[in-house]
């Protein structure tokens, strides 16, 4: 049955054969051209919420937030040790004048170093560079010397009180009297 194939039979099957390889060659040509268009992924749904999504920050920024609040503590320290350090000079120059009832070289060096550390204290916690105008000073150099310890030791007080980040206005009033009766005892303030 298979043995009698004619000539007519087997140039149609010859050329069906080759219309199916042109067309299958042309196809693939085409797909190959062509660009790909991307996937489309589907959208998240917002109820279904997976850790893969969740931003918990990155190294860096929590670092520099981190070293940021370390210098913030490191300059608060600093300023309440500038505070016990005016607090402490405030006693010794009490206790130098009780002795001797005058004021030598060292400690007008002294009192030149409290007004400095009083007007960084001031200036740290918001206050200016004005001129400090008291409105009552004491009318004898033994009272404004023991008036100066007190009102050093509650300057510190009040710093040591004060929390961080904050202007704090009694601090700068304590300062400004402080620094008017520190330029009293030197004889820069009339």
């Amino acid at each position: 049955m298979f043995a009698r194939i004619t000539t007519v039979q087997f140039l149609r099957f010859t050329l069906a054969c080759a219309v199916v390889l042109f067309a299958a060659t042309c196809l693939s040509v085409q797909a190959q051209s062509s660009p790909t268009r991307p996937v489309p992924q589907p959208t998240p749904n917002p109820m279904d919420r997976r850790h893969d999504g969740i931003d918990f920050g990155n190294r860096e920024s929590e670092t520099r937030k981190r070293l940021a609040l370390k210098e913030e503590k490191k300059k608060y320290e600093e300023h309440v040790e500038r505070a016990h350090e005016a607090r402490d000079l405030a006693a010794e120059l009490k206790k130098t004048y009780e002795t001797a009832r005058s004021f030598n070289a060292a400690d007008f060096k002294k009192l030149e170093r409290l007004e400095k550390l009083t007007r960084r204290v001031r200036n740290e916690v918001g206050g200016s560079n004005t001129d400090a105008d008291p409105k009552e000073l004491p009318k004898t150099h033994d009272e404004a010397v023991s008036q100066l310890a007190d009102m050093a030791r509650e300057l510190c007080d009040e710093v040591e009180k004060t929390p961080r980040r904050v202007v704090s206005t009694s601090i700068i009033d304590q300062a400004n009297k402080l620094i008017a009766l520190i330029q009293y005892v030197r004889g820069t303030r009339d």
